[in-house]
């Protein structure tokens, strides 16, 4: 959604591989992204990082002071997984991504959850033009910033507060930003969906959800919602929705037709979308984004480093595989990422047995291989 295309353009990638499996699905999204690149006459200069667990362990060091800026001096980051089984938890992800995150303003967090054709949902006769929406969760403010502590550690009376703090300016951003992607979605063929007749009449082109709770969070989300339907009368094209965070769980697991795009907050975001991971068919296929729409954004599949897996070759590459379609499109590429979301369409209508590890009737190598086949 930022930088022009350019035909024989060179992009630089930051490529973060990782721990555990990180570095064998990063191994196949660059293989698929490196031939997209090639059909399409743009070139990708990957620059490798060693960040993760095992140099943590090595040096004592989550992530240099000097590596924010040395990422904004980059096009795009592209990450495999962060976390390691000798690493206490919450080490590598706040010193490695929560970092990254916070001081490259990646404000947005971009998820997509789209069924593909052949791949199995626990939602009953639900089919892939059921579920295909997108979650834009606000991504440095919220819970996760670490404002609050603790008090009296270890005693009977010990007190424990973290808060949910957000300012106006990162809220109507991240909304901004989402009115933008809701009536981007819709600007060329893209079907209707959750509209009725009237509202095609009437011009519109996409919903928007609020997902909140404003009965309870009375605080934080009056100005969440205020702020969102003060930024709706610029976008009278988009018809505009509000869901507390639990109804909104429930609808996604009956209804899940009726999202087009959905924003939130942090804490909420990381929920619902994890949710929507299973929904359609599991972390193997689950791509994401951390964007700053005028800086660095980072690119990662959301499951993690699945560290039993290892070495083995049996690891489903397509979450990635995914994302490198997104990090394509977030440089202006839309055209190769598209190409690669239908060759992955294809791979998982056609070749696939499952997206399990060890299941999929194919390796590693060779599922990337199978899409890479598929764009030629």
């Amino acid at each position: 959604m930022k930088k022009s295309a350019a035909r024989a353009k060179t992009y630089k990638i930051a490529v973060i591989p990782g721990d555990g499996t990180g570095p064998e699905v990063i191994r196949e999204g660059l293989k698929v992204v490196q031939a997209a690149a090639g059909k399409y006459g743009f070139k990708l200069d990957a620059h490798m990082y060693d960040f993760g667990g095992a140099r943590y362990l090595a040096t004592h060091e989550a992530l240099p002071d000097s590596a924010a800026a040395e990422m904004k001096t980059f096009d795009a980051i592209y990450l495999g997984a962060i976390g390691h089984p000798d690493v206490k938890p919450g080490i590598l992800e706040k010193g490695i991504l929560l970092r990254l995150r916070f001081e490259l303003d990646q404000y947005i967090n971009l998820r997509p959850v789209k069924l593909y054709p052949g791949v199995e949902t626990p939602l009953a006769g639900k089919k892939p033009e059921d579920i295909d929406y997108v979650v834009v969760r606000e991504n440095t403010g919220g819970l996760y910033t670490g404002v609050g502590g603790i008090s009296m550690k270890g005693t009977p009376h010990e007190v424990a507060i973290q808060e949910m703090v957000y300012n106006r300016f990162q809220v109507e951003r991240c909304l901004r930003y989402a009115f933008e992607l809701t009536r981007a979605r819709h600007s060329k063929a893209a079907p209707w969906r959750g509209l009725s007749e009237a509202d095609r009449k009437a011009g519109k082109t996409g919903k928007l959800t609020l997902c909140g709770k404003t009965n309870v969070l009375t605080f934080v989300f009056d100005l969440w919602e205020r702020a969102f339907y003060e930024v709706a009368k610029e976008y009278p094209e988009v018809k505009t929705d509000y869901a507390h965070v639990d109804a909104t769980c429930m609808w996604m697991v009956k209804n899940p037709e009726w999202f087009d795009v959905i924003v939130t907050e942090n804490m909420f975001g990381d929920i619902i979308t994890d949710l929507g991971a299973i929904c359609q068919g599991g972390m193997g296929i689950a791509a994401g984004g951390n964007i700053n729409p005028s800086g660095v954004s980072m690119f990662e599949p959301i499951g993690g480093s699945a560290p039993k897996y290892t070495g083995l070759n049996v690891i489903n590459p397509l979450a990635a595989i995914c994302s490198g379609a997104m990090l394509l499109r977030e440089l202006g590429q839309a055209e190769a990422g598209d190409d690669i979301e239908t060759a992955v369409a294809y791979v998982t209508a056609k070749k696939l047995k499952s997206l399990g590890a060890g299941k999929m009737g194919y390796s590693t190598s060779e599922v990337g291989d199978l899409v890479v086949a598929q764009m030629a």
